[in-house]
């Protein structure tokens, strides 16, 4: 293992050049909404993601994704040894001093590991509907961590079988602060892009799926008191962060169900809502 690492002296070796200046690469990405002229999550540019300490770069290794190279802090070799040694061969690993690596990054890496993913194509919502017995479906998401909870939620709670729909406006779950939120998972869930949201969503229905929108407005029942269809697969909706789902995704909506709260209080947060919603309506039909 330690011959095969290739030891990294200088910042601007053309090699790493990947990893260089992540808070730079933050300002360029698509999942910024303030950067201008830049492509969409559907088709990112160069096509790569970062992961970011040995549990995500774990789940990347057994993902379904490409590694493209590693980053990897000389003090950190020994303890991720294991780890390292299950990069494919063919993957190039390099290692730098602490100094030399967050010149390289652009900040302090404490977790001392990076590793280079690429993506994979944008996959259709019928594909996405084949291999799942629930849906979330999340619309204009913009907060990581939020985006990142969610896919750790419908992993934890569903499993196998369950995948999330982004509308095209939701930010990027391979985004880094993402992944490293969801634990990984972000990797091991399928997702697909909605691109004509939100009539789109009939499309789900039309796939033998009950959309079921969550709502703490007026017009919704309370959650314990639902029945699903049993004849129908599960798609809960989920909307962003302060306005909710918006009013013309509730009317495609099959079913509206809302999460009792206390009075005097705001909405949960969408991820707390969502790991809410999926115990009580997967969990149960599941044992």
């Amino acid at each position: 293992m330690i011959d095969r690492i290739e030891q990294i002296h200088d910042a601007k070796d053309p090699r790493i050049e990947v990893f260089c200046s992540q808070k730079d690469a933050w300002l360029r990405a698509a999942h910024n909404p303030d950067a201008p002229d830049q492509p969409t999550p559907q088709d990112p540019s160069p096509g790569l993601f970062m992961c970011e300490g040995s549990l995500v770069v774990e789940h990347l290794i057994d993902s379904p994704f490409a590694i493209e190279s590693v980053l990897v802090g000389s003090n950190r070799i020994e303890a991720l040894s294991g780890l390292l040694a299950r990069v494919p061969t063919a993957v190039p690993i390099y290692a730098a001093d602490q100094g030399i690596l967050e010149q390289i990054v652009g900040f302090p890496m404490h977790r001392g590991l990076l590793a280079c993913g690429r993506r994979l194509p944008n996959q259709s919502i019928e594909e996405l509907a084949r291999t799942s017995r629930v849906l979330v479906v999340l619309e204009d998401l913009a907060n990581h961590d939020n985006i990142g909870s969610v896919f750790r939620s419908a992993a934890c709670l569903v499993g196998e079988g369950v995948g999330v729909v982004l509308s095209p406006r939701c930010c990027d779950p391979l985004y880094r602060k993402a992944l490293r939120v969801s634990m990984g998972h972000a990797m091991r869930i399928p997702f697909a892009v909605l691109e004509d949201w939100p009539c789109g969503l009939s499309r789900l229905s039309d796939l033998g799926f009950q959309l079921v929108a969550m709502s703490p407005g007026s017009e919704s029942e309370d959650i314990c008191d639902f029945r699903r269809d049993p004849e129908k697969r599960l798609a809960m909706l989920f909307g962003a962060e302060g306005p909710g789902l918006s009013a013309q995704t509730l009317k495609i909506a099959d079913r509206i169900v809302r999460i009792e709260q206390a009075k005097n209080t705001d909405s949960l947060n969408i991820h707390v809502a969502c790991a809410v919603g999926l115990h009580r309506l997967v969990i149960p039909s599941s044992m």
